[in-house]
């Protein structure tokens, strides 16, 4: 699922999300769990605003993100 988010890129210009966009909701992230390279994506796990879990990954040749995984709060 394609997804609109919103980075920050640290002091290595490397980019982190901090918010993205599932249609016209806007979701926080409030914690990086854990993140991991493979050869053409990174990889983001991430904990949202609405306390669900959600893993992002961003194509670095053409810059887009998709949402590769949801998982509920108590799931």
């Amino acid at each position: 699922m394609g997804i609109r988010v919103e980075c920050y890129a640290g002091y290595r210009g490397e980019q982190e999300p901090r918010a993205f966009h599932l249609g016209e909701r806007r979701i926080e992230v409030k914690a990086i769990l854990d993140r991991w390279l493979a050869p053409d994506h990174r990889y983001f796990k991430v904990q949202g605003d609405d306390g669900n879990t959600y893993i992002l990954r961003h194509d670095e040749a053409s810059g887009e993100w998709e949402m590769t995984m949801y998982s509920a709060r108590g799931l």
